[in-house]
């Protein structure tokens, strides 16, 4: 493992998506964790970007546009990472809204199958507390408030969590739309923590081999603190498929120490960096 030559984090949540932060308070508190690169990469969209932007150019702090993009491949719902894109791009608009239109459907099914439980308006309500399009967790907060559950994680484990009664399966769209749409406007598709996934080698493979084939670029080696051995081996796929490889904390939230922001600080050797690409022209 080799020290990074600064202090990066290239993914990383506030409250436009499921974050508990303001993007300015989220990069402020980067700057104090002595992040000196850093990309936000809101679920799904990019409200946060000018206040970030604008709140690290005060700060010093180097900034990169970011997004981290919901996708099926085959079966499976994997996230991918855009990076140093145009927000004002057709083509990234484009995806951005539909990306919404498919989470506002879902969401308005969770509310449905919520109201049979007493939660009433918890469309609106989850809205209205997230500040945008709402997630999973945002009714489970609802939950809470009305008495339902006594915290989130009950809210999850009995009703919202995968397969439980009130969750509605997403349907996203195919890496390669997704890819396409980063690529058209001007960024660059990174696969957002591959072990995360749970894939046998052979399998994660495959999904790196369809990725690269569909215009990808990098993929995340390292995800917040991950056990011994995880960067390395990711780092070997990476070479295997002549990618590049990202990192980031994943952060949403203070008082999760293995996703805070900055805890990145050494990459395995021999790997080439995408923000290397950026950094030359800061």
């Amino acid at each position: 493992m080799a020290l990074i030559e600064r202090k990066v984090d290239l993914h990383m949540h506030s409250r436009c998506s499921d974050g508990s932060l303001e993007p300015h308070e989220l990069v402020q508190r980067a700057h104090e964790q002595q992040v000196q690169l850093l990309a936000l990469t809101d679920h799904d969209t990019t409200a946060g970007l000018q206040e970030a932007r604008n709140t690290a150019a005060a700060l010093g702090v180097d900034f990169i546009e970011g997004i981290e993009l919901s996708a099926c491949w085959g079966k499976l719902g994997v996230h991918i990472v855009g990076l140093g894109f145009d927000p004002a791009h057709p083509a990234m608009i484009e995806i951005v809204a539909d990306q919404q239109r498919r989470r506002r459907e879902r969401n308005e099914q969770i509310a449905a199958r919520l109201a049979k439980l007493g939660v009433a308006d918890a469309y609106a309500r989850a809205c209205a507390l997230a500040g945008a399009e709402p997630g999973r967790p945002h009714f489970a907060a609802l939950m809470v408030e009305d008495g339902k559950v006594p915290d989130v994680g009950r809210a999850f484990k009995k009703y919202l969590g995968s397969g439980k009664g009130c969750d509605v399966k997403q349907v996203w769209p195919d890496i390669g739309v997704v890819i396409r749409a980063i690529n058209a406007s001007g960024g660059a598709a990174v696969l957002a923590h591959p072990a995360k996934y749970k894939l046998t080698r052979t399998k994660l493979r495959a999904l790196v081999s369809d990725f690269s084939a569909a215009g990808g670029e990098a993929i995340e080696v390292v995800s917040g603190m991950q056990p011994a051995g995880v960067a390395e081996n990711l780092a070997t796929i990476a070479a295997e498929f002549e990618l590049q490889v990202s990192v980031g904390s994943d952060f949403h939230k203070p008082g999760m120490p293995w996703q805070e922001l900055g805890c990145v600080t050494h990459l395995p050797a021999g790997v080439a960096p995408l923000w290397h690409r950026w950094t030359e022209c800061l």
